[in-house]
């Protein structure tokens, strides 16, 4: 859990000094999780080329019995993050946080967002049916979707958000609240608390960096 902790903390802090310490015109967000130096041969030289994380392809099932994978979100910034429909702690705080971003984006084609339920046992399609439908959700801009426990918490993994079934924690699973912005090439662009208001007003701003960066 700490190496994921860490990650996120870590990505916060390089957000908000990207922030305060560019321009208006100039600010970009930086490129989360660990990057690998590619090496290739162009005219008989040797260039090195950074390669940023990247969420590799998914595919899982929505609440409407649909599978959805990465082509859905193609050329969109999406917000994503980790749940379970029957959460006794901070998933509530955590998904009315991120309700108030999808109203402040409802119909905007640019900007989806994506939910992973962690219940790979009871968080059915119709279950996360009508969890959307009871949080305010009336439109395919927010999906909700679950997979298989290697799946699910695999993807997790690739956010670089902390997932795991215990039967020691209220509700029988323990997990990060992270609330994680994904550019249009799939790369992790932020990561937010979404039980603090500080950090989701923080996502709101970088939200728009983002937006202005890549579709402007």
């Amino acid at each position: 859990m700490k190496r994921f902790l860490k990650l996120a903390l870590a990505g916060l802090l390089f957000a908000s000094i990207a922030v305060s310490c560019s321009s208006n015109s100039e600010q970009k967000l930086p490129y989360i999780g660990e990057p690998h130096i590619e090496e290739k041969t162009v005219d008989g030289k040797t260039v090195s080329d950074t390669i940023y994380h990247r969420i590799p392809d998914f595919s899982f099932l929505n609440q409407d019995s649909v599978l959805i994978s990465q082509k859905d979100f193609a050329n969109k910034v999406y917000v994503a993050n980790f749940f379970f429909t029957h959460c006794p702690s901070i998933c509530p705080t955590m998904q009315r946080n991120l309700l108030k971003v999808y109203e402040k984006y409802k119909g905007d084609e640019r900007i989806a967002f994506l939910s992973h339920s962690i219940d790979f046992k009871y968080d059915s399609p119709s279950i996360l049916k009508g969890y959307a439908e009871k949080l305010g959700v009336t439109n395919n801009q927010w999906q909700f979707v679950n997979g298989s426990k290697k799946d699910i918490y695999g993807i997790a993994e690739q956010y670089l958000v902390y997932t795991k079934e215990d039967a020691t924690v209220p509700g029988g699973y323990d997990h990060q609240g992270y609330l994680v912005l994904i550019d249009k090439d799939r790369h992790i662009r932020g990561a937010y608390d979404g039980t603090n208001e500080e950090q989701v007003e923080q996502l709101f701003t970088d939200l728009e960096i983002l937006l202005k960066e890549q579709f402007n």
